[in-house]
């Protein structure tokens, strides 16, 4: 697929950098330091408006999460899909989409890793793209056993 075929669901959150690497366009504030995604031109803990531009990579680790089994109101995605937080290793924590839709499969504290995920397809036959957070099993490493109380046995 080329390029001009693809398109964010919204600029100015994530960025694909020399060899497909996705980063989170984030902005940090020049006065109380803090991050904030996405970003804006105002900081959203002190009103500061000296914000600076930071981009952030994917490694987070997986805070909470649920699935999603109905469209949201101008939903045009697949259902269902995961839904969570992250919590990245800058210590910002992401409310965002998970590619896992199943929440058995996943656990607190799971390494997760940024990807750029297609969504839908537009009335134009683009694709529209969003970042969501796959958990690092999802990129090839199986998961070495089932979580502690999987099988109804305290871990």
């Amino acid at each position: 697929m080329r390029v001009s075929d693809t398109f964010p669901v919204r600029d100015g959150l994530f960025a694909i950098v020399e060899g497909g690497t996705p980063l989170l366009i984030t902005g940090r504030c020049n006065d109380c330091a803090r991050l904030h995604f996405p970003q804006q031109s105002t900081c959203p803990y002190c009103a500061a408006t000296t914000v600076t531009q930071e981009l952030l990579d994917g490694e987070a680790s997986l805070w909470t999460w649920t699935s999603v089994l109905r469209e949201p109101p101008g939903y045009r995605g697949p259902v269902p899909f995961g839904f969570g937080v992250v919590e990245l290793e800058a210590g910002i924590r992401i409310v965002t989409r998970l590619t896992e839709s199943d929440p058995r499969q996943l656990t607190a504290g799971m390494p997760m890793r940024l990807v750029v995920d297609d969504l839908h397809t537009d009335d134009e036959g683009r694709v529209v793209q969003t970042y969501a957070f796959a958990p690092v099993t999802d990129m090839g490493v199986p998961p070495d056993t089932d979580p502690p109380g999987a099988d109804g046995e305290a871990g």
